[in-house]
């Protein structure tokens, strides 16, 4: 009897593949899939599902169907590009590093001058010295992520 092809353990190695090299080159570059990478996890859940029962049926039926040690090949490798996947993403993007420069909490901020939403120029001095209002007492500062 002639063994056939195992297409199931070749679909969900190139799934996981596809999540995790689909991140970098498409899914960072838009907000609702760099900031938790969703896509690419469902992609790592299908091609997980389909290792397994790639797997299941090449070692319940190996006299038709090929893999039971190719097939342990790509699952022990799927497994190594999602934990490093998982690793660097979750683990690693989260680690900043400390700065010594920055200033801390309840430290005066250096004067700096920044454009406002129409475009024209903004100091910290000028929004402090209260030339256009009566004089202000401070000023709060938020820093948000966006695009840089």
């Amino acid at each position: 009897m002639k063994r056939r092809w195992n297409w199931r353990l070749w679909a969900g190695f190139l799934l996981v593949l596809a999540g995790a090299v689909g991140y970098l080159a498409v899914f960072a570059w838009y907000p609702v899939t760099r900031d938790f990478p969703w896509v690419s996890l469902l992609m790592f859940l299908g091609g997980a599902l389909l290792l397994v029962l790639g797997l299941r049926r090449s070692f319940r039926e190996p006299d038709l169907y090929r893999g039971k040690i190719f097939g342990s090949i790509l699952t022990i490798l799927s497994v190594a590009v999602v934990s490093l996947f998982c690793y660097g993403l979750f683990y690693k993007g989260r680690q900043m590093p400390a700065s010594a420069a920055a200033p801390h909490l309840g430290q005066k901020a250096p004067d700096f001058t920044l454009p406002d939403q129409n475009g024209n120029p903004v100091s910290l001095a000028d929004l402090l010295s209260g030339a256009s209002t009566a004089k202000p007492k401070g000023a709060v500062l938020i820093f948000y992520r966006g695009y840089w």
